[in-house]
């Protein structure tokens, strides 16, 4: 039986994704919901191995009360990258703890409606998490410049999931209702991979090359024209840019680029977007890659280096933009650049 182990596999490589989190001190473990979260993925994905698996009907309690917790741990993991304040001090935060203690509730006294809460949770929290995705990198005001653009697809990712999760959870009920839920095991199966390949997409997407092709500016911002206003702030920011090269700061996000200039986060936003037509991040990393340029092309310092100079955190968010702005990887453009010095080297010197 391959999926017996499938479970156990998934819940392996989570437990392994959170030991790495923790080791390289990643800004989510700053976030305890993003830590909760995966460990609720895990706990969940070992609770199904015993379910499907082993056939202990015993955990479908504890299956019910994790799924309801994961809807919110989802929702208050991403909505918190979206202010610089601490995750545990948002207003009405306990209001997220009702939909699992209400599971639990039911479970305990009356089970018959669990299914349509669970839909109902995940509906409600997957439309939720879609919403918060519309608005674009930019509302992950928190997040760092350099890796927005993933923790933006991280978010898309889960929206899709606890959205799916709602229409898993209809057809279980179907499939129960019309035949006793003979098909929900293999239901549950495919859910079960799919989750793995939805899961390890979300938790990868900060560690592989991704297409320069990032549409990150929302719509409604980038058609508008600029004001006055708008075009002030954009050289307001230029100037500071500049002359405090505030771009080589790794943990640079939109709300401390925000709180140095004395403006709304949307300001400084919607005037990058209708001025600069791109996102607060490319704009940021426009600068870094521009000063990885120069060291490129001045220095015989190693890549890795320069790219920590310019700002930049990881590899892979390097030559993702690097490539988006210069049409090639920093290693060929660093030959390029030789080769022009050298030719041009070579025509004073005949010309001389």
């Amino acid at each position: 039986m391959i999926f017996v182990p499938l479970p156990f596999v998934v819940a392996l490589l989570l437990f392994i994704l959170l030991i790495q989190m923790i080791r390289r001190r990643e800004v989510t473990v700053l976030n305890p919901f993003f830590f909760g979260l995966i460990a609720a993925y895990a706990l969940q994905s070992i609770v199904i191995g015993l379910r499907w698996g082993y056939d202990l009907k015993e955990v479908l309690p504890v299956q019910a009360v994790l799924a309801a917790a994961i809807a919110s741990l989802a929702w208050l993991s991403f909505e918190g990258l979206r202010t610089g304040r601490s995750p545990l001090e948002r207003p009405l935060l306990w209001l997220h703890a009702l939909p699992p203690l209400l599971v639990a509730a039911l479970v305990a006294f009356w089970p018959a409606p669990i299914s349509l809460l669970l839909i109902l949770i995940f509906a409600g929290y997957g439309i939720a998490l879609i919403w918060l995705a519309s608005a674009g990198p930019d509302a992950l005001a928190s997040s760092r410049l350099d890796g927005v653009v993933n923790s933006h697809r991280a978010l898309q990712v889960t929206a899709f999931a606890i959205a799916a999760s709602a229409v898993i959870d209809i057809i279980i009920s179907l499939d129960f209702a019309r035949s006793g839920g003979i098909h929900s095991g293999q239901i549950v199966a495919i859910g079960n991979v799919l989750a793995l390949l939805v899961l390890g997409t979300a938790a990868t997407v900060a560690g592989t090359n991704q297409s320069p092709a990032d549409v990150e500016v929302d719509d409604n911002e980038s058609t508008s024209q600029p004001s006055a206003e708008d075009t002030q702030i954009a050289a307001s920011l230029d100037d500071l840019m500049q002359s405090r090269t505030l771009y080589r700061d790794v943990d640079l996000n939109l709300n401390r680029l925000a709180r140095k200039m004395g403006l709304s986060v949307r300001q400084v936003s919607s005037a990058v977007n209708r001025v600069k037509s791109m996102s607060v991040s490319q704009y940021v990393n426009d600068y870094r890659v521009r000063e990885a340029c120069r060291s490129l092309a001045d220095t015989d310092e190693p890549i890795t280096r320069i790219m920590f100079e310019a700002g930049f955190q990881t590899k892979s968010n390097f030559n993702r933009e690097f490539l988006r702005v210069t049409g090639m990887s920093p290693k060929a453009w660093r030959s390029r650049a030789l080769e022009t010095d050298e030719k041009t080297a070579k025509i004073i010197r005949l010309v001389g």
